[in-house]
């Protein structure tokens, strides 16, 4: 039996489906009607004889083996995308002034930008790590292009990448203290992270105490894995000498965007999407352009 070959313009189709939640959006993003995108999935399903999509009146689902798909769907577009930015699109040139929170990724940051910068070896890449709304003013007066923060609750400015769930965080075997205030590590004011906790903790009726304070997720990280405290981390940032802590008010999910003139650096924004959509997802695997 011949293996067939997957086509690029149907997976595309598929990937946007998938990220937009419907076809009438896919269509937006594709320039294509929503029948025609209805028929490449259609085309792609008997291609790969599975269903991968579950299709209602008020929604699109992906099945069991259209969230495998997606993944290999992405993984292919990057490359052909990669490839073609290399050999066929004029070469990007010129600066960018990248801002990075520093709850984004901290793991997998470094790798990302590696394979950014490899992808577009003559643009000059300038990357600054901090908060997110320290971040985002300095773009907003024109120091930094692109900022990849958090959203803040409730906001639309700039453009959703990914959610993830935040977590209490401590060393493994640490145990909440019986009597006292919860000893707390936190980012300054002005953080959504602290300002989402203690409000957490002010409506179950926990008695809590900010013990250590600092500007560095590396020093809370620090903190807390020498078993002073409890912080409070995105679990996609989770440091190995961290476990998840259980017990405490539940956090919620924050939701990270890229802020500034995405749709103007398109070509730029959408390749970064992608390699950290990857890092996500599948976070052992290397990242080496």
């Amino acid at each position: 039996m011949r293996i067939p070959d997957l086509d690029l313009d149907l997976l595309r189709a598929f990937t946007a489906v998938a990220e937009r939640g419907g076809f009438t959006a896919a269509g937006q993003a594709l320039g294509l009607t929503q029948s025609a995108v209805s028929l490449k999935i259609k085309r792609l399903e008997e291609l790969c004889r599975r269903r991968l999509l579950d299709r209602t009146s008020r929604s699109v689902v992906l099945t069991r083996d259209g969230e495998t798909l997606l993944a290999y769907a992405r993984r292919m577009l990057a490359l052909n995308d990669e490839a073609v930015r290399r050999l066929v699109a004029p070469p990007v040139t010129g600066r960018l002034r990248l801002g990075v929170a520093d709850h984004f990724l901290p793991r997998s940051l470094a790798p990302v930008l590696a394979r950014f910068a490899a992808t577009f070896p003559e643009l000059r890449l300038e990357v600054e790590v901090g908060r997110s709304h320290e971040l985002r003013a300095a773009q907003e007066k024109g120091a930094l292009d692109l900022v990849l923060g958090k959203r803040r609750d409730g906001e639309t400015l700039g453009s959703p990448i990914w959610t993830e769930t935040v977590i209490w965080a401590a060393a493994p075997g640490w145990l909440v203290p019986e009597g006292r205030p919860l000893p707390l590590a936190m980012l300054p004011q002005g953080c959504m992270f602290r300002e989402r906790a203690l409000a957490a903790l002010a409506r179950a009726g926990l008695a809590f105490e900010v013990v250590f304070t600092s500007a560095s997720l590396l020093g809370l990280a620090a903190a807390a894995e020498a078993g002073l405290c409890v912080t409070v981390l995105g679990r996609a940032g989770l440091p190995r000498g961290l476990a998840e802590l259980e017990g405490l008010p539940e956090l919620g999910v924050a939701e990270m965007a890229v802020f500034g003139d995405a749709a103007g650096r398109s070509q730029l924004v959408q390749p970064l999407v992608r390699f950290i959509r990857e890092a996500v997802e599948r976070p052992s695997l290397p990242l080496a352009a």
